[in-house]
C-alpha cells in the first residue's frame, strides 16, 4: 500500500513504517481504510525497499502496519531477517491475537513472528477507542514483548521507559512520504 520514513507514533523510536496491503478484518473506524482492498496498492520489490530503509542511518526501526502483515509473512518474514542482521528493530501490527496466529501453524506465519521485537495485536475495536494509549488506538490491543515472550513461554507485555513516552507526550508528528 505504500511507504513512509520518519514516524515516531508506529513504534518506539525513529521509523521507517512499510504499509501492506489487504485486510480481512475490516475493523469498524480502521485508521487505514485505504489499505483493506486485497487488489489495492502496488507491488513493492523488498530488496527495493530494504535499500530505501538503510539509506536513512538515523533509523532505529521498521514497523510493518497495514492492511495485514501476517496475509504477507514470507516475503516479510525474508524482509525482517535482513532488517534484524543489520541492528534495526521490528514492530509489527496485526489484527489477529499472538494466539489466533499461533493457531494458524503457518512456517511462514512463524518465521514473521520470530523475527519480531514488539507484536502489537488484536482489531481496532471502536468501542475501546483510547487516544491516550501508546502505539494503539483501542484497549484491547496489546504491546507484546516478543523476545521477552519467546523465553518466558507466556505473553509478556512491552514496557517503555518513563522518558520516551514523556519525549512523545504533547508533541505533534507527521509521518512525511518517503
Amino acid at each position: 500500500a505504500g511507504t513512509g520514513g520518519g514516524s515516531v507514533v508506529c513504534g518506539e523510536g525513529d521509523r521507517f513504517t512499510i504499509f501492506t496491503q489487504g485486510c480481512p478484518h475490516h475493523c469498524a473506524g480502521c485508521h487505514n481504510p485505504q489499505t483493506q482492498a486485497p487488489d489495492g496498492g502496488k507491488l513493492a520489490d523488498t530488496t527495493e525497499l530494504l535499500q530505501q530503509i538503510l539509506e536513512n542511518p538515523l533509523l532505529d526501526g521498521v514497523t510493518f502496519s497495514g492492511g495485514e502483515p501476517f496475509l504477507q509473512a514470507k516475503a516479510l518474514a525474508l524482509l525482517g531477517r535482513e532488517l534484524k542482521d543489520r541492528g534495526l528493530n521490528l514492530t509489527v501490527y496485526t489484527g489477529y491475537t499472538l494466539e489466533e496466529l499461533q493457531a494458524m501453524a503457518d512456517p511462514a506465519v512463524e518465521a514473521l513472528l520470530a523475527v519480531t521485537d514488539v507484536l502489537i495485536d488484536g482489531r481496532f475495536i471502536l468501542a475501546e477507542r483510547d487516544l491516550t494509549l501508546q502505539f494503539r488506538g483501542s484497549r484491547n490491543q496489546r504491546l507484546i514483548d516478543m523476545p521477552a515472550t519467546r523465553s518466558a513461554g507466556h505473553v509478556v507485555l512491552k514496557k517503555f521507559s518513563d522518558c520516551k513516552i514523556a519525549d512523545l507526550l504533547g508533541r505533534r508528528f507527521f509521518l512525511r512520504s518517503a
